[in-house]
Protein backbone atom coordinates (compact mmCIF):
# COMPACT_ATOMS: atom_id res chain seq x y z
CA UNK A 1 0.00 0.00 0.00
CA UNK A 2 1.52 3.30 -1.04
CA UNK A 3 1.49 6.39 1.17
CA UNK A 4 -1.31 7.94 -0.91
CA UNK A 5 -3.39 4.76 -0.62
CA UNK A 6 -2.72 4.59 3.11
CA UNK A 7 -3.83 8.22 3.55
CA UNK A 8 -7.07 7.50 1.65
CA UNK A 9 -7.59 4.46 3.83
CA UNK A 10 -7.10 6.51 7.01
CA UNK A 11 -9.36 9.32 5.79
CA UNK A 12 -12.07 6.78 5.00
CA UNK A 13 -11.81 5.09 8.39
CA UNK A 14 -11.50 8.30 10.42
CA UNK A 15 -14.36 10.14 8.72
CA UNK A 16 -16.53 7.06 9.10
CA UNK A 17 -15.59 6.89 12.78
CA UNK A 18 -16.28 10.60 13.24
CA UNK A 19 -19.67 9.98 11.66
CA UNK A 20 -20.35 7.21 14.18
CA UNK A 21 -19.35 9.47 17.07
CA UNK A 22 -21.60 12.30 15.90
CA UNK A 23 -24.55 9.98 15.24
CA UNK A 24 -24.22 8.56 18.75
CA UNK A 25 -23.97 12.07 20.23
CA UNK A 26 -27.10 13.04 18.31
CA UNK A 27 -28.89 9.90 19.45
CA UNK A 28 -28.05 10.67 23.08
CA UNK A 29 -29.32 14.22 22.61
CA UNK A 30 -32.53 12.87 21.10
CA UNK A 31 -33.04 10.18 23.73
CA UNK A 32 -35.32 7.20 23.28
CA UNK A 33 -38.08 7.82 20.77
CA UNK A 34 -41.25 6.04 19.84
CA UNK A 35 -41.61 4.64 16.34
CA UNK A 36 -42.63 7.39 13.96
CA UNK A 37 -43.26 8.00 10.29
CA UNK A 38 -40.45 8.24 7.78
CA UNK A 39 -40.92 11.97 7.17
CA UNK A 40 -40.92 12.81 10.88
CA UNK A 41 -37.80 10.70 11.31
CA UNK A 42 -36.05 12.41 8.40
CA UNK A 43 -36.95 15.84 9.79
CA UNK A 44 -35.59 14.77 13.17
CA UNK A 45 -32.28 13.73 11.61
CA UNK A 46 -32.00 16.93 9.62
CA UNK A 47 -32.89 19.12 12.58
CA UNK A 48 -30.12 17.83 14.84
CA UNK A 49 -26.67 19.13 13.85
CA UNK A 50 -24.82 16.14 15.30
CA UNK A 51 -26.84 13.63 13.30
CA UNK A 52 -26.60 15.65 10.09
CA UNK A 53 -22.83 16.05 10.52
CA UNK A 54 -22.60 12.33 11.32
CA UNK A 55 -24.27 11.47 8.02
CA UNK A 56 -21.90 13.86 6.26
CA UNK A 57 -18.98 12.06 7.93
CA UNK A 58 -20.25 8.76 6.55
CA UNK A 59 -20.59 10.33 3.10
CA UNK A 60 -17.02 11.68 3.22
CA UNK A 61 -15.79 8.27 4.34
CA UNK A 62 -17.62 6.58 1.48
CA UNK A 63 -16.09 8.99 -1.05
CA UNK A 64 -12.59 8.33 0.29
CA UNK A 65 -13.29 4.59 0.21
CA UNK A 66 -14.42 4.78 -3.42
CA UNK A 67 -11.20 6.61 -4.29
CA UNK A 68 -9.26 3.93 -2.41
CA UNK A 69 -11.02 1.19 -4.39
CA UNK A 70 -9.78 2.73 -7.62
CA UNK A 71 -6.23 2.06 -6.41
CA UNK A 72 -6.36 -1.00 -4.14
CA UNK A 73 -7.85 -4.48 -4.50
CA UNK A 74 -11.14 -5.01 -2.71
CA UNK A 75 -9.59 -8.08 -1.07
CA UNK A 76 -7.27 -5.66 0.77
CA UNK A 77 -9.44 -2.56 1.22
CA UNK A 78 -12.57 -4.38 2.41
CA UNK A 79 -11.07 -6.37 5.28
CA UNK A 80 -8.81 -3.46 6.26
CA UNK A 81 -11.88 -1.35 7.03
CA UNK A 82 -12.40 -3.60 10.06
CA UNK A 83 -10.17 -1.07 11.79
CA UNK A 84 -13.35 1.02 12.10
CA UNK A 85 -14.57 -1.53 14.69
CA UNK A 86 -11.52 -0.87 16.83
CA UNK A 87 -11.99 2.89 16.58
CA UNK A 88 -15.70 2.54 17.43
CA UNK A 89 -14.86 0.72 20.66
CA UNK A 90 -12.30 3.38 21.57
CA UNK A 91 -14.81 6.16 20.81
CA UNK A 92 -17.40 4.39 22.94
CA UNK A 93 -14.94 4.11 25.81
CA UNK A 94 -13.31 7.53 25.73
CA UNK A 95 -16.20 9.53 24.27
CA UNK A 96 -19.15 7.95 26.05
CA UNK A 97 -17.67 6.13 29.05
CA UNK A 98 -18.55 2.64 27.80
CA UNK A 99 -16.71 -0.28 29.39
CA UNK A 100 -14.31 -2.48 27.43
CA UNK A 101 -14.49 -5.99 28.88
CA UNK A 102 -11.34 -8.16 28.64
CA UNK A 103 -12.82 -10.45 26.00
CA UNK A 104 -13.55 -7.43 23.80
CA UNK A 105 -9.91 -6.36 24.15
CA UNK A 106 -8.89 -9.79 22.87
CA UNK A 107 -11.23 -9.35 19.92
CA UNK A 108 -9.78 -5.93 19.16
CA UNK A 109 -6.28 -7.41 19.24
CA UNK A 110 -7.34 -10.09 16.77
CA UNK A 111 -8.87 -7.46 14.47
CA UNK A 112 -5.69 -5.37 14.58
CA UNK A 113 -3.59 -8.43 13.83
CA UNK A 114 -5.84 -9.34 10.92
CA UNK A 115 -5.72 -5.83 9.45
CA UNK A 116 -1.93 -5.78 9.68
CA UNK A 117 -1.73 -9.16 7.93
CA UNK A 118 -4.17 -8.10 5.19
CA UNK A 119 -2.47 -4.80 4.32
CA UNK A 120 1.13 -6.00 4.61
CA UNK A 121 2.95 -7.26 1.58
CA UNK A 122 4.42 -10.70 1.88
Amino acid sequence: MTLQEFVLFLVSILTNSLGQFLLKAGAIKLGATAPQGAIAFLLGVLSTPERLLGLMGYAAGAMAYILLLTRVNLSVAGPATALAYVIAVLIGHFGFGEAIPPLRLVGLGLILTGVILVISRS
